[in-house]
């Protein structure tokens, strides 16, 4: 930093190169040049009160509530100015509300104006006791009003979406809504429509604003993923869910943070419950994170763990009726442990705990596994995997953190970004939201490896590389030689490649991602969709890893867990163990018998058909579920287990960044499956001491993670296929909202779902008419087609949606070939 000499020999504060010195109400402060008036002001302590106002926005100037005095080179200027557009600037004078008569009746002035036609109804109003309009109307308005005439009305709510409503007569007109829908989540479907008295908020492409409520069909819907956070930042109430609206008041709630069990994302939270239930949830500010956003799935997505049908008591199989009927919890761990014992001592035993575990959960599964069970056969991928991801995993994944990894911030800094195998605004929101940003602010180049324009490539101002389903590998390999501008670009420092867990259905696709990360030196960052999948890998619920990373074949490793055990030596099973294809299949054969359960859907898994008749073939089957499921219907022991609202733990993130929650709602009864497992383990004469998350936690803190293993996956790729006359290659993968069984009870939710529709290119659908049906020897799919710049040969399907059940109606996946016809013929 270099002083001038006569601003050092005066005695002047000196300011650095990129800062400007001002004063505000009389005390001079520094601030760097571009720096908003309004914030300059925050931290100096002053809050100029605002509406439109808001930090992760572009400022407006709409409501005009922050107006300030400002003196430049000594003149005044004529009028206040509105201090959240204004940017500081050297010599600059301001004068807030607190020394300014002028600028506290401007504020007053402006206050009257909003609240002239505003509805006197904050008892009845969501947003009454935590509203910023009544706040400031208290702190900078007049104690009465002048206006005399009959307030302005509309019929009201007006359904922005299934899941907004608008009351037109509380807005005022601060743009929030409008500025996050276009500028963060890219969905422009809200706007301000006319102009002066009538100007107002509403869906695009509505003409007749006046007669907005009965033309609303014929505008263009408010379909987006984030349309929940358009509500949060409403500072009047204007946006209200329907979800929500009228089922409480702010002061008779009881808050508590949370982290989002729905996807890999790891967003913070707050959860706000009454009486036991849970009333509602919001965005938590997150800077590191989520910054203070939240997808519509993990704001409303939480009712079912209320469901009517919820399990609350264990259940055992009956042997002379068959039926499944309550009892209590020491007759079911008995009857558990004791067929869990026979079949460890027969034929074997294995554990399918699921991809939604807390780090805390699956390590108790995994632990369960080896001490209790006796063996590796065990895999919490519950859905489409591979050998090589294991490979992957163990070598790319393992250990990674914030500190050593690809982090949220590093997406923002990053030149370009490459997602592989990955849909980022369906399968982890946030990191959608940061892409979109970098793209937006930093000039980012973002390309995604798919099959065609998805709303996310539009959306992050992407590039599309193009290829058939199965041949990302083959692309991901020809990159040097047919995209030399995107390998420099790769070799820039920040680069970053993202990978999805789609990647484990294309032969060779990690292998090739691990090449183009060593010879360019981009940095790869794998997301999985589901929320516990990257602690279950940390945990060892992998039949190759044990906690912390150590591979089950090294004899060094399995000794050092022993220790930290407490088992003797030798104990710990040195083969690896099957995967869930080879778990499934072996139960099917009756190679096995016994299958611990934890949760999953078996529609999720490789070959549904193959996983129903695993579960029905003679094996003693133990299934730790919240609500009936596929597995219920073949259970012989059902122990219920508590939802996250009801339990401590933590999530890993896909940054591998540890996100910690605590119970949420106390004394329900219902127990996490950590202790679940440890009271079963008792009964089976193991210890496990994972009785409460705090006591797994702490019991896997001592494993400490270990580097990532040596080698590498090295598969080679296979060409993609090429499908014969009345056939296409499949296109497959999951909609954010579909579905998932974490989404049931939530009809406002499910309406502002994307369409489900069978995509494909304009000349592949030629002749198929309106629909299509796509169909395999398993069963078929019939969908309304729409065109899209897909490869010749190919259709998209979504995956798990209302009419569109990939694999239980196909046993397909993606880069399968399918054979497609017009209509309902086959």
């Amino acid at each position: 930093m270099t002083i001038a000499p006569d601003k050092a020999a005066t005695g002047e504060t000196p300011v650095p190169e990129g800062y400007v010195k001002l004063t505000i109400d009389g005390e001079e402060v520094i601030a760097p040049k571009g720096e908003l008036l309004i914030r300059t002001a925050e931290r100096l302590g002053t809050v100029i009160p605002r509406f439109c106002d808001h930090p992760l926005l572009d400022p407006a100037g709409a409501c005009r509530q922050c107006l300030v005095e400002v003196e430049m080179g000594g003149r005044p200027m004529p009028k206040p100015q509105a201090s959240c557009t204004m940017t500081v600037a050297d010599g600059m004078v301001v004068k807030t509300q607190r020394t300014s008569p002028v600028a506290d009746k401007a504020q007053q002035g402006v206050m009257e104006l909003l609240l002239i036609n505003h509805p006197l109804d904050c008892p009845i109003c969501d947003k009454g006791g935590e509203c910023p309009l009544q706040n400031q109307a208290m702190a900078h308005g007049r104690p009465d009003s002048r206006f005399r005439d009959t307030k302005r009305t509309f019929p009201k709510p007006l359904p922005i979406s299934s899941q907004v409503l608008l009351d037109r007569e509380r807005c005022v007109l601060c743009q929030r809504c409008t500025r996050f829908s276009d500028q963060i989540a890219g969905d422009p479907f809200i706007e301000l429509l006319e102009r002066g008295v009538h100007q107002q908020i509403g869906t695009a492409e509505t003409a007749d604003v006046l007669d907005m409520a009965s033309r609303t069909s014929g505008g263009k819907p408010f379909h987006s993923y984030y349309s929940g956070n358009t509500i949060q930042i409403c500072p009047v109430g204007a946006l209200t869910s329907a979800q929500y609206r009228f089922r409480s008041r702010p002061f008779d709630l009881v808050s508590s943070p949370n982290v989002c069990e729905h996807c890999a994302s790891g967003c913070a939270g707050r959860t706000d419950f009454r009486r036991g239930r849970v009333m509602r949830r919001l965005a938590g500010d997150d800077p590191e994170v989520n910054e203070e956003w939240l997808c519509d799935k993990g704001r409303f997505a939480f009712r079912y763990a209320q469901a009517a049908d919820r399990l609350r008591r264990p259940m055992v199989r009956d042997r002379e009726s068959g039926e499944l009927v309550e009892v209590p919890w020491t007759e079911a761990l008995r009857a558990a442990s004791e067929g869990l014992t026979k079949a460890r001592d027969g034929r074997g035993a294995a554990v399918l705990p699921g991809g939604r575990l807390t780090v805390e959960d699956a390590y108790a599964y995994s632990k369960f596994a080896r001490i209790a069970l006796r063996t590796n056969d065990i895999d919490f991928r519950a859905r489409a995997h591979s050998p090589e991801e294991l490979d992957f995993l163990a070598s790319r994944v393992v250990g990674t953190t914030p500190e050593n990894g690809v982090t949220y911030s590093a997406l923002e800094q990053a030149p370009l970004v490459l997602c592989v195998a990955f849909e980022p605004e369906e399968e982890s929101p946030i990191v959608f939201l940061r892409l979109r940003k970098a793209a937006r602010d930093k000039d980012t180049r973002v390309v995604h490896l798919g099959q065609w324009t998805t709303a996310a490539v539009r959306k992050t101002f992407g590039e599309l590389l193009a290829c058939v389903p199965g041949g990302e590998a083959a692309a991901i390999e020809g990159i040097a030689q047919h995209a030399t501008d995107l390998d420099e670009q790769l070799k820039a420092d920040g680069a970053v490649v993202l990978v999805g867990e789609r990647a484990a259905e294309i032969p060779g696709l990690f292998s090739a991602l691990h090449r183009l990360s060593e010879r360019t030196g981009a940095r790869l960052a794998w997301i999985p969709r589901r929320a516990g999948e990257r602690g279950a890998v940390e945990a060892g619920a992998l039949p190759t890893l044990l906690p912390g990373g150590r591979a089950v074949a090294d004899a060094a490793a399995r000794a050092e867990v022993e220790r930290s055990w407490g088992i003797e030596a030798g104990a710990l099973p040195g083969r690896e163990g099957r995967d869930t294809s080879g778990i499934v299949a072996a139960a099917a054969a009756g190679e096995l018998d016994g299958l611990l359960v934890g949760g999953l859907d078996p529609d999720d898994l490789p070959d549904p058909a193959l996983a129903r008749r695993a579960l029905a073939a003679d094996c003693f089957v133990v299934s730790l579920e919240m609500r009936p499921s596929a597995v219920t219907e073949h259970a012989d022991v059902v122990l219920p287990i508590a939802p996250v609202d009801e339990k401590s733990g933590s999530f890993l993130n896909w940054e591998g960044r540890r996100r910690e929650f605590s119970v949420t709602l106390e004394g329900t009864g219902a127990l996490p499956d950590c202790r679940v497992l440890d009271t079963l383990g008792v009964e089976m004469d193991a210890d496990l001491f994972t009785q409460t998350p705090a006591a797994a936690a702490g019991d896997l803190e001592r494993l400490a993670v270990r580097a990532p293993n040596a080698g590498a996956p090295d598969v080679p790729h296979a060409q993609p296929v090429t499908p014969g006359e009345g056939q296409a290659v499949l296109a497959t993968w999951r909609q954010l909202l579909d579905d998932g069984s974490l989404q049931i009870d939530e009809p406002h939710l499910a309406g502002t779902a994307r369409p489900v529709l069978a995509r494909m290119s304009k000349a592949t659908a030629a002749g198929l008419g309106g629909q299509v049906t796509v169909s395999t020897d398993r069963g078929s799919v019939t969908l309304p087609v729409e065109v899209a710049d897909l490869p010749d040969g190919v259709v998209w399907l979504p995956a798990n949606s209302d009419g569109s059940k990939v694999r239980a109606s196909l046993g397909a996946g993606h880069g399968a070939v399918v054979s497609i016809a017009a209509g309902g013929a086959r």
